[in-house]
């Protein structure tokens, strides 16, 4: 907060932190979110110096916190400047019916909004989905330049200097994280926001995040929130069988989920 310019002469009240906000929120209607105590961290943070060494980053998706706004969505969107009609992370809307039949439909109309659901439904539920950024990532093999390859900290990139656009990659990937950006005829996919996390922020989609749903930490750190969750939750990954060993961790996962 700025400090308050005071008229000559006059000696203002002290205040404290605490009895500000009540007076702000008092009978005003305002709503506080924790998204500015995230903003205040980010400035405090953006000095930091980077080591990887003493990272290895991984991301959770509390599904039964998820309430569908999208703003995670409209956040990579507005950070990476994806183009109109793609997507680097995404979130699925689980229907089941009375008689047993699931559907999925997904927010990606030009306000990222959900639309009414009409009918008798059983359950419904929202699912986040982005890049895994696997331990041992298909599409890191499948690149026949070596332009997709893995961080010392964990993290899958891609590498535009080398990238041919062949799309190897994105035919590779079993969550279909990747694409070719029609503007750059490169590979493209969610990065964690790697140019935020190196200084010591967070990824857009988590920072967006209402209900912190979206959980990003160092799994290097026993202490990390994320740490300190999946070893005292039950999670599941998506896909297992197919042995990429993927670092996006689901909570509360419905079995409808695929």
């Amino acid at each position: 907060m700025k400090n308050i310019p005071q008229e000559k002469g006059h000696t203002p009240k002290t205040i404290s932190r605490r009895d500000l906000i009540k007076l702000l929120t008092a009978g005003s209607g305002l709503l506080l979110f924790p998204v500015g105590q995230v903003v205040a961290a980010d400035k405090k943070n953006k000095n930091v110096k980077y080591d990887w060494r003493n990272y290895y980053w991984g991301f959770a998706v509390d599904t039964t916190k998820c309430i569908g706004c999208c703003s995670c969505m409209r956040a990579c969107r507005a950070e990476n400047n994806v183009p109109e009609g793609y997507y680097r992370t995404w979130v699925e809307r689980y229907r089941v019916k009375p008689d047993g039949e699931v559907q999925v439909d997904v927010a990606i109309n030009d306000r990222n909004s959900f639309s009414e659901i009409k009918g008798d439904t059983s359950k419904a539920f929202f699912v986040p989905k982005l890049c895994n950024h696997c331990k041992k990532s298909v599409c890191n093999q499948f690149c026949p330049v070596g332009a997709s390859f893995t961080t010392n900290d964990g993290v899958v990139l891609v590498d535009p200097k080398h990238c041919i656009g062949c799309g190897y990659c994105v035919q590779a990937c079993p969550y279909g994280s990747r694409f070719i950006n029609p503007k750059t005829h490169l590979a493209d996919k969610c990065t964690l926001c790697y140019h935020r996390i190196t200084k010591g922020l967070h990824p857009a989609c988590a920072q967006a995040c209402p209900t912190n749903a979206r959980i990003f930490g160092n799994l290097k750190d026993p202490k990390s929130h994320i740490s300190v969750i999946l070893r005292q939750r039950r999670f599941r990954v998506l896909r297992p069988e197919m042995g990429t060993h993927p670092k996006c961790y689901y909570l509360g996962l419905d079995q409808e989920v695929i």
